[in-house]
């Protein structure tokens, strides 16, 4: 697994589908070194190898993309040996302000979409299949040039997911299916936590464009949720998704289930918060 630099608070109820983005502070990291055998370098490496990881706009020059990313690295004191997919956890896309379109995507561990079907594609009929996704597109034009006038912003996304595997395209591997059993306990000891880091930087070659990072990262649920209050809060979000959030995130077989286990430990998490404010 990769580290998990995702904190739990990090998670709202109630849920909604909204950008949630956040500047970031002038020394904060956005690359992260990829280490050579682990899991995500041995998915993205066959990825990689199989020619499906860069797609790129007929006429496009993918080369400033490279230099922005290499000197990214090289402000962040890393070495950006080899290729941009086996060198860092991250994959990335570039994101064109003037016409909010991804003319260049190097994206090799997908969450169940396929890059190649975004490839050119404006803000809206990127995020056209998202649910709920009315917040998103009233905002679309806004966000787009607010993440390519040249500041540094990050957002972090979430599910649960039965699939421990980094490569989610929804061509390569069908969806994993959730664990047969109605045992709640059982049930969580085979899901993962799967977030993502997503931020931007600006190309100095071409101001009003953006390099779009978006970095995958899974847990065991059972040791991602650490404390009363963790299970509290993802308690809270899954119980006030939608049905179109379910569907579009495949969480309706599981939140039963999923309810079920967090609700035991979530307990303790009220019981302080009564306790504490008692006279």
């Amino acid at each position: 697994m990769v580290a998990m630099d995702f904190d739990c608070s990090r998670i709202a109820a109630p849920f909604r589908m909204q950008p949630g983005l956040q500047r970031l502070a002038p020394r904060a990291r956005q690359l992260t070194p990829l280490a050579a055998g682990s899991p995500l370098w041995q998915e993205k490496k066959k990825v990689l190898e199989a020619g499906a990881s860069r797609l790129c706009a007929p006429g496009f020059d993918a080369q400033p993309v490279l230099r922005a990313i290499a000197a990214q690295a090289a402000r962040e004191g890393l070495a950006a040996e080899g290729p941009p997919e086996l060198a860092f956890e991250e994959d990335f896309a570039l994101l064109e302000g003037a016409g909010g379109t991804l003319p260049w995507l190097c994206v090799c561990v997908p969450s169940h979409w396929a890059p190649e079907d975004k490839l050119g594609l404006s803000f809206a009929d990127v995020h056209a299949p998202v649910a709920d996704n009315r917040l998103l597109l009233a905002a679309g034009a806004q966000l787009v040039q607010l993440v390519t006038a040249g500041e540094r912003f990050e957002r972090f996304v979430w599910t649960v997911s039965p699939s421990g595997r980094f490569d989610q395209h929804p061509r390569r591997h069908p969806r994993a299916p959730w664990p047969q059993t109605d045992d709640p306990q059982a049930f969580a000891r085979q899901c993962f936590l799967r977030a993502e880091r997503q931020t931007f930087f600006p190309m100095e070659e071409a101001p009003g464009q953006a390099v779009f990072t978006i970095r995958v990262m899974l847990q065991p649920l059972a040791e991602a949720v650490t404390s009363p209050q963790d299970a509290q809060r993802l308690h809270a979000a899954l119980a006030s998704m939608s049905e179109a959030v379910l569907a579009y995130k495949n969480l309706a077989p599981a939140r039963e289930r999923l309810l079920a286990w967090l609700a035991p430990l979530s307990r303790s998490a009220t019981s302080g918060s009564r306790s504490a404010s008692r006279p």
